[in-house]
């Protein structure tokens, strides 16, 4: 399968009707769908042989897909779902150094620019905040200034701590039990 249309295979199937009414809510089918599906790319993307994508705008954004977003639900619950995390920061990065942010549509902008919100680095978080900003996208604009907060409240974000294996500390766990957690 030609490159182009396995771009074209990972966009279709994450823009999808049907994924977009389960985006909020995963169930364990759909986990275990794209982890029959994707893993197999994602192990690709993870060992760098998918670096060709970043060639394009289309192709960053799939990347973005499938090393950050596609391990949320591959690896639910294990560390394992935020190991390509890094990388996937360094392909939104290099999307927005390349202009690539601009060809891509609004409706679909926010997976390029995710990465950067799961970021734990606070200048990985500012950026997400501009580029959400500087694209008028409000709703996402709000939740990545709640995730910046936390990473200047804590130091890191806690809603991975047991996902991570990292003991939460009682001023985290305080938050964690709070409205404020799940209303952002």
């Amino acid at each position: 399968m030609k490159e182009d249309d396995r771009i074209s295979q990972v966009l279709s199937f994450w823009y999808s009707d049907e994924m977009k009414k389960q985006w909020f809510s995963s169930t364990p089918e759909l986990d275990t769908h794209i982890r029959m599906k994707f893993e197999s790319l994602w192990e690709e993307g993870a060992n760098h042989q998918l670096d060709s994508w970043k060639d394009s705008a289309d192709g960053c954004l799939a990347l973005c897909i499938v090393l950050d977003q596609f391990p949320l639900n591959m690896f639910r619950g294990e560390a394992k779902s935020f190991s390509t995390e890094q990388q996937a920061v360094t392909v939104t990065k290099h999307a927005i150094e390349h202009g690539f942010d601009d060809e891509i549509d609004n409706s679909q902008l926010s997976f390029l620019y995710m990465p950067l919100m799961h970021s734990e680095n606070l200048s990985d978080q500012d950026l997400s905040v501009e580029c959400f900003k500087r694209r008028k996208l409000d709703g996402n604009t709000r939740f990545a200034e709640h995730h910046r907060g936390l990473i200047v409240k804590f130091g890191r974000f806690p809603h991975r701590n047991t996902i991570l294996g990292r003991q939460s500390t009682a001023q985290e766990i305080e938050y964690l039990q709070s409205d404020k957690a799940f209303n952002g």
